[in-house]
This record gives structure tokens, sequence and C-alpha cells, in this order.
């Protein structure tokens, strides 16, 4: 029986590129060494892998006109000098139901869910705008137990009423002053973030308000407006206001949203308006959508290109095969179930295809003892084609991934002698 370290050490020497100094064939090598580099202004080979994504979906017949958006988005957020450091939470994929998928569209700038507040008639279009972005409550303070004002009289009622009516215009003021003439406030658990009164006043004051801005926005809404946060009132200041051109209300399907246009200083962020005609569709597009994101980022932080098809997988599997003959003992048996194991994949490809898995596998074997190692499985056609010619490809990066967690996660569990239950 085959301790299960001695199991771990083979399958490390399989996946590994040198174990004790001697050098071993790779998986990963294997890979790169089919890769072709990809430069990111070829804008064409970064849209054909972001298109390649898409085949298999219900949205496929969009591909043409999500694939560019895919790429101009994260191209978008990257950062030349650290291109690997690519956050997908810069790109808000904004569904709203209506229209079909034909009308979706990046937006310059950045939509609110939210709709403007139209109480006491406050604007709903403003040019030139100065935005604040505040996480107080422009109503009556509170205190922090529970408690009850006993009023005696009329005269007591008026004197809370004028009051509470001087303290919130008061905080107007320091509002206008500031030169604000938007207003995002974010949403409160605690009480209401505005009040009528408050609302009637800001309105008098041409200050349009986009009110129960999620806590989980405010750092994609910072980072895209060029603004701060503002967690008092007395720290509003023209420095931590963003600024663009427009900021409107508009109709989008059945809702309301408001979009801002033409942004000063806009940080690296981008917005995508997903359009559908019904929940299931908008649905499908969004997941789409991010996995086309996520393709186009695995190409930026690693710029190389390989066949898809399972074509890389069957070349790793013939390599190591090849590979395992010439060792010997325990270190071949798990070399040569390493490769076998890496079968899996084009075998399921053809099998959720449609097509004879035994006889595709057969096939593609003999294709890659050829040298064929760009042949994979068609699945349009049916058949086995050069992935290249067909432009089906995919990033190095999503294979080199796929191996390196899967054998890291089978040599830590190998490696657990026992499990010990506690609570």
């Amino acid at each position: 029986m085959t301790h299960r370290r001695q199991i771990a050490v083979a399958t490390n020497r399989s996946y590994c590129v040198a174990v004790d100094d001697v050098v071993v064939l790779c998986p990963l090598q294997i890979l790169e060494s089919n890769a072709t580099p990809v430069n990111l202004d070829n804008r064409d080979a970064l849209i054909r892998a972001a298109s390649t994504s898409l085949s298999s979906k219900v949205v496929s017949q969009y591909s043409a006109l999500l694939s560019p958006m895919a790429v101009d988005c994260v191209l978008k957020i990257t950062d030349p000098d650290r291109p690997q450091f690519i956050d997908l939470n810069d790109i808000k994929l904004f569904a709203k139901l209506g229209g079909t998928l034909e009308d979706t569209k990046t937006i310059d700038g950045m939509v609110f869910d939210q709709k403007a507040s139209r109480s006491a008639s406050g604007p709903a279009r403003v040019q030139n705008a100065k935005i604040a972005l505040i996480q107080f409550c422009i109503s009556p303070p509170k205190t922090d137990l529970e408690s009850n004002v006993i009023i005696s009289d009329y005269q007591q009622m008026d004197r809370i009423l004028k009051e509470e009516r001087n303290y919130i215009l008061q905080m107007v003021k320091k509002i206008k002053a500031a030169g604000v003439n938007v207003l995002l406030i974010q949403k409160s658990i605690l009480r209401d973030a505005t009040t009528d009164l408050s609302l009637h006043y800001l309105a008098k004051a041409k200050i349009m308000v986009v009110k129960d801005i999620e806590r989980s926005d405010i750092e994609f809404i910072s980072k895209t407006l060029g603004c701060l946060p503002i967690s008092h009132i007395d720290h509003i200041r023209p420095e931590k206001l963003g600024a663009a051109e427009l900021v409107e209300e508009l109709e989008v399907g059945k809702e309301r949203v408001v979009q801002v246009t033409g942004i000063e200083n806009m940080g690296r962020t981008a917005t995508v308006l997903l359009r559908a005609s019904n929940k299931l569709m908008l649905e499908e597009a969004e997941r789409s959508m991010h996995d086309a994101l996520c393709v186009v980022r695995c190409l930026v932080q690693k710029g190389f290109l390989i066949p898809g098809g399972a074509a890389p997988e069957v070349e790793v599997t013939h390599q190591l095969t090849a590979w395992s003959k010439t060792l010997e003992g325990m270190e071949q048996y798990c070399v040569k179930g390493f490769a076998e194991a890496l079968d899996i994949i084009p075998y399921t490809l053809a099998e959720n295809a449609g097509l004879n898995p035994m006889e595709i596998m057969s096939e593609l074997r003999t294709l890659h003892a050829q040298g064929k190692d760009q042949h994979g499985i068609n699945v349009k056609k049916g058949s086995i084609s050069n992935m290249w010619e067909e432009n089906v490809v995919q990033p190095l990066l999503v294979s080199t991934s796929a191996i390196t967690l899967a054998c890291e996660c089978v040599r830590m569990i190998l490696k657990i002698d026992d499990i010990v239950i506690a609570r």
C-alpha cells in the first residue's frame, strides 16, 4: 500500500519545476510553451478572448456588443504602472429591466439607482454640479436613549418647532455656503436621513438631493467623482466636493435614475448600464458580463493566450504521459495518474457538446502525438479543429491557476494525518 506522503511528493514532482535540484517536466511550462504573448494595445486579441467566454452563454448572440465593452472597461480601470492590481469592484454593472440587450451601453460617468427627491419641487437637473457626499443626517438630533418630552402648553411646542427649524436651516445654509448644488446622502439605519422640512429648505436653496445611498457604494462613488465622504456638517469644504458638467434624472424603462456625466478628475472606474426585456435575461447578462471582465483581467495581469477547446489539457496529458515512461516506481505511477486526471476536461467538454467522448479523445490523442498541439474540440461544428484558426482562445492564467490550485489542494489534503473533531 502506498503511503499518502509518497503520493504527495510524487504529485509535487509532477507539478513543480524542480524538486531536490532535479529538473522535471512541469504542466505550467508546457502551457507556457504553447502560449502566444498578447500586447494590450492589440484590442482585437482581447475581444476574441472575451468573445470565447461568452460563446457558451445564453447571451452569446450579443457577444459582438458585450466583448468590446468588457475590454474597454478593464483597460479603463487599469493602472499602467501596476497592471497586476485590478479590482473589478471599480466596474459597476448597473442592471435595469426594460428594452433589449442591444440597449446596453457604457456610461461616461456614473448612474445612481435612486431617483432625485422631488419634495417641494426640488431640482431634477443641475449643470456645473458641485457634488457633496455626506454621511450625516439633515434632521433634528435625537438622544442615544429613548426619552419622552412632556409638553404642557402650546408655547413650549412652538419653541421646540422653532429650534428644529433653526437647526435644519443652519445646516442647509452651511451646505449652500460651501457651493454645493447636488447632495448625496448615505442611508441611515438609526434615524431618518432627511425630513420634509429639510427637503423643503434644500429645494428652496436649489440643491438637488439623492438620498438612501448604500454604504457599500460609498467607496466607488468617492473614487469616481473624486470627492471625499463628509461625516459632519462642520467638515464641508469646497476641496472635498466632486464636480461634473451635468447631473440629471432620467427615465430608464419604467423607473427613474440619476446620471452624472462630464465628471472632472474622474477616477479609474467604469459603469455599464445593462438592459434586458425580462429578469432572467438581465441576470444572465450580468453574470456573463462579469465572466468576460474576469477573462480580460487575466489577460492584462498575464498577457498570454492559449488555444481553447481543451487543446492545452490534451497536450499536457500527452507530454506528461511520455515523460512518465522515463521514470520508475511510485513517481511513474503518480505522474501518469496526474496526466490521466486532466483527461476529464476534454472528455466532459465532448460529452456536453453531444459528441462521442471516446472517439473524440482517441482522435485528439492521435493529433497531438503528431505534433498538432493546437487542435481541440469545436463545439459549434461538432468536430476537432485548429483552435487558433477558429479564434477559440483563452487566457494562460486561467489554466495555470486551475492546475496550481488543484495541486496545492490535493497535496494539502494528502498530508492530513487525522481530523480532530472539536466544538
